[in-house]
């Protein structure tokens, strides 16, 4: 332990610095000896710390997807030189220089956070063994020691002994159950909070071994949680709970308005972003223009959630621009309702002709033929005609035919126009 306070101690004085100032504010609110004072003081710590880490948390996110894009050329790689492993780091240094990515990126906001998680175990680990540290003097170390989370002291662990759990003013029982509920709920939040990374935010198209990491991790984390969780102290365990629960609502709030290309929190965050953009004619914020201009930066590499997208605002007139903003289009078909309201949209459908039966086209021929009988005849009578439009005698064919035979028109005799085929000499 004193290995660990001398490795730390840099941080181990602003850590509890900023736990003195928190629990001057709580404790006029709650009580200075109180639970809710202290704890609340390592909640809001928690709280200043996510608070600094998110621009590490949106790099995290980037190499994340960066990432999960590489795995098919990574796989290649690795295949490609399977026997040579220099040259295989040498062309994944490559192609991680090319692309711009760095694997360690993703674990930035642990290991920043990392130092702040072993000050204050110091810390509390002093309150427990009844030493000051950092600015903790002996007036505040006795209020620490008073304080009681849902009857748990703050410095007592799941493994103490029930002589030490007496000395700090609980009983064995209210530490144990205490600490198993929040041991519970902090794996059970890391399970959720990577359960829905996987489930939602991420590509299903691409099949890569980081899909199985990921969901291997799912699974390793919680129970990690659970096997150290049993030697955190209280206020370690509230710090922990705290992050956790920090980290899940980042993740859910990331999933709903950022969502990765591909997954299924895309397709739903497209889906509302379609009614919302078709309700108002434009993007209202600027994170759905950059959403709106990274899809049509793609062209034809679009997804299959990102082309219906495009296609449904094509459907009510409307275009995607490149800088992200969404337009009414030149090419849209300006409609009218019954009531003489313009509607614009898309061009109308081609109607095909629905398919008559036999007896509906029978009846119709019948109906055409009755009325031409009806009709008055207008045609002049054959001494009436004029000799211009008498028809000359025809005269007798060669070859044997029958007189008048070559007066008889092609169509009439049902012969094709154009040259003939002789006939064959077997048939002369």
């Amino acid at each position: 332990m004193d290995t660990i306070a001398s490795l730390f101690s840099f941080i181990t004085t602003p850590v509890s610095w900023v736990i003195v100032q928190f629990h001057s504010v709580y404790g006029k609110i709650f009580g200075p000896d109180t639970g809710w004072a202290w704890g609340l003081s390592i909640v809001s710590l928690v709280i200043l710390i996510r608070i600094c880490l998110i621009p590490l948390f949106v790099k995290q996110i980037k190499a994340t997807r960066a990432m999960q894009t590489l795995q098919p050329e990574m796989k290649k790689i690795q295949e490609r030189y399977k026997n040579d492993k220099q040259r295989q780091s040498e062309e994944m240094m490559k192609l991680y220089k090319e692309s711009g990515t760095n694997p360690l990126s993703s674990c930035l906001p642990i290991l920043a956070q990392s130092p702040f998680f072993f000050a204050l175990y110091h810390v509390l680990n002093g309150i427990a063994t009844g030493k000051t540290i950092g600015v903790i003097d002996d007036q505040l170390l006795a209020s620490a020691r008073k304080a009681h989370i849902f009857g748990a002291p703050l410095a007592a662990k799941f493994t103490d002994s029930a002589d030490k759990v007496a000395q700090l003013g609980a009983t064995l029982t209210d530490v144990r159950v205490v600490t198993a509920i929040m041991i519970v709920l902090m794996s059970g939040s890391q399970f959720y909070t990577q359960r829905q990374l996987m489930t939602k935010n991420v590509d299903t198209t691409v099949k890569t071994p980081f899909m199985q990491q990921q969901k291997m991790l799912m699974y390793v984390f919680p129970v990690m949680f659970a096997v150290f969780g049993i030697n955190f102290p209280v206020g370690v365990l509230v710090y922990w709970l705290t992050t956790n629960v920090w980290t899940m609502g980042q993740q859910m709030y990331v999933i709903h308005n950022n969502p990765t290309p591909g997954s299924k929190a895309q397709a739903a965050y497209l889906e509302r972003l379609t009614k919302h953009v078709t309700h108002h004619g434009k993007t209202r914020s600027r994170g759905e223009r950059a959403i709106v201009k990274a899809i049509v930066s793609k062209g034809r590499d679009r997804n299959e959630f990102e082309r219906k997208f495009i296609n449904s605002l094509t459907k009510v007139g409307l275009a995607a621009a490149a800088d992200g903003t969404v337009a009414k289009s030149d090419v849209a078909v300006v409609t009218e309702t019954e009531d003489g309201t313009p509607v614009t949209g898309a061009a109308p459908k081609r109607q095909q002709p629905k398919r008559q039966s036999k007896s509906q086209r029978q009846s119709q021929s019948g109906t055409a033929k009755a009325a031409d009988e009806t009709e008055p005849k207008t045609s002049l009578s054959k001494s009436d005609e004029p000799e211009d439009a008498k028809p000359s005698p025809a005269k007798p064919a060669g070859g044997g035919n029958k007189p008048g035979a070559g007066a008889r028109s092609k169509a009439q005799s049902g012969q094709r126009k154009g040259p003939q085929r002789p006939k064959s000499p077997s048939k002369k």
